[in-house]
């Protein structure tokens, strides 16, 4: 399967992701963890990939003072991003790493007490992730993985088009093909991470938290992820080039009328070390 370059849907993906005001780390998800016992008085947070600063505007707010955090991207337009950003009121120390994930080692987290990653899993390799896992276990950390994508695309009952299950599948393929990292876990990595920690003896929570978007409300974040599915599954299925430009017209035609809505799946992960859970 042809790469695509950083990958088209996946970077559109972590764009609206990071942009967008559907961030799905539930609060179930965060009280679950953020307890006087659950971390050390220390908040040393470990982020990775962490895009334009999402994680650490969600989390900082709703974490004890004190924190220090470790923001690790290797986009050049990022970094600057980040560089930028203001320190919140709560974080005491912030430092951007400007390191290719995929070649990292994950030194810093031997220094951590939890490390976050949000729409990165499914991107991600079985090899990376056991060499993240190794990383957790080995310095006692808790981990928060937001919005790992599990392969649902789902349109209002009513609204099908015959194409939507080839097209979503052509998608699902696509997310399983080297996005940097080796062959990507696609659909399956979120799964696939709550099942290693677990293994590993720690405590998971693996909660749904699937976008649910009215066209109405979101034309232009709907019609983005409609360019971004069809040039994937093109990607994938070069032959049905036509076929998936006829669904990708259709959708757009029911954007621009704005009466549907759309579901895309995700899930959250959050994973306790014994001691802490």
């Amino acid at each position: 399967m042809a790469r695509v370059t950083e990958d088209v849907l996946s970077r559109t993906l972590r764009i609206l992701q990071h942009e967008s005001g559907h961030r799905a780390a539930s609060d179930d998800v965060l009280l679950a963890w953020a307890t006087a016992d659950a971390l050390p008085e220390a908040r040393e947070v470990l982020d990775l990939g962490s895009g334009t600063g999402s994680n650490l505007r969600y989390l900082a707010p709703r974490l004890p003072s004190g924190q220090t955090w470790v923001l690790v991207d290797h986009d050049p337009a990022h970094v600057r991003t980040l560089r930028g950003m203001a320190r919140p009121e709560r974080v005491q120390s912030l430092t951007v790493s400007p390191k290719n994930l995929a070649a990292q080692d994950l030194e810093e987290a031997a220094d951590t007490d939890l490390v976050t990653a949000s729409a990165l899993l499914d991107l991600t390799s079985a090899g990376w992730l056991e060499r993240v896992v190794t990383a957790c276990v080995a310095s006692d950390c808790g981990v928060l993985c937001a919005l790992s994508y599990d392969g649902r695309i789902e349109w209002a009952s009513g609204d099908e088009h015959p194409d939507d299950r080839f097209v979503r599948d052509a998608v699902n393929v696509h997310q399983t093909g080297d996005k940097g990292f080796g062959p990507a876990l696609g659909p399956a990595g979120g799964q696939l991470a709550e099942r290693r920690f677990r293994a590993a003896g720690y405590q998971t929570l693996f909660q749904e938290s699937a976008w649910r978007l009215e066209v109405s409300q979101h034309r232009a974040l709907v019609g983005r992820l409609i360019d971004g599915w069809e040039q994937a599954a093109s990607a994938v299925r070069p032959a049905e080039v036509a076929r998936i430009r006829g669904w990708a017209d259709g959708r757009r035609a029911g954007v621009a009328t704005g009466r549907s809505s759309l579901m895309v799946g995700h899930h959250d992960l959050l994973a306790l070390p014994p001691a802490r859970s």
